[in-house]
């Protein structure tokens, strides 16, 4: 932490979002915004070149997702607190964020003064994570049966990839694997899910709330 307070990054892809979020972080003296991303390979950049105490990561942005950003800010930076802001409660963002290294995950419809709460906590070097999100974790805790919880680390990035529209050439570009490779694991995604078609697939994946 710096003479200026807290350093934030902001990461999210809409920029009426960022404005937002600048305006009720500034109003704070001892919070301070030093950096603005539209995309995730940008946060992982200016997180490089700035290195703020906090990013303030959305889970899903362009180019490169929040959580495979984060593993990249983590990796290059220990010491880096990132707090994920997503729109999404399901367990399964939750879960995967924080394994990449997140201390914290709060709800985009969260009040300000909540957000602050979970800026300050993860500043401090605690966690946050948001009231309603972790009721779904706890609720998931209790579900002995949970089907994503079978799957290994890899697997369920693909799988969240494939709820999100990319094809198998997209993925392997983005996880740096060989198109042969990715289609090896989606096979072995379907097989632990007992799933027979893509289309079982995609509607496995909204259940589960991986996709809208």
């Amino acid at each position: 932490m710096s003479d200026r307070g807290v350093t934030i990054l902001l990461a999210d892809d809409h920029t009426i979002v960022r404005q937002g979020l600048k305006l009720i972080l500034s109003a704070h003296e001892d919070l301070q915004v030093v950096g603005e991303a539209a995309n995730g390979r940008e946060a992982v950049e200016l997180a490089a070149k700035l290195r703020p105490d906090i990013v303030l990561m959305d889970v899903q942005m362009p180019e490169l997702n929040g959580i495979e950003a984060t593993k990249k800010m983590v990796a290059a930076n220990p010491r880096i607190r990132i707090l994920a802001l997503s729109m999404h409660k399901e367990s399964v963002y939750v879960r995967e964020i924080l394994r990449a290294g997140a201390r914290g995950y709060i709800l985009k419809d969260a009040i300000d003064t909540e957000l602050l709460t979970a800026v300050r906590s993860v500043a401090n070097g605690d966690g946050y994570i948001s009231p309603a999100v972790a009721g779904a974790l706890d609720d998931q805790a209790k579900d002995a049966n949970d089907p994503v919880g079978l799957l290994s680390t890899r697997e369920r990035e693909v799988l969240l990839l494939i709820a999100d529209g990319k094809t198998n050439k997209e993925i392997a570009t983005k996880l740096n694997l060989s198109v042969y490779t990715v289609d090896s694991h989606r096979g072995k995604i379907m097989e632990k899910l007992n799933l027979h078609s893509a289309g079982e697939l995609v509607r496995f994946a909204m259940k589960n709330g991986l996709v809208e």
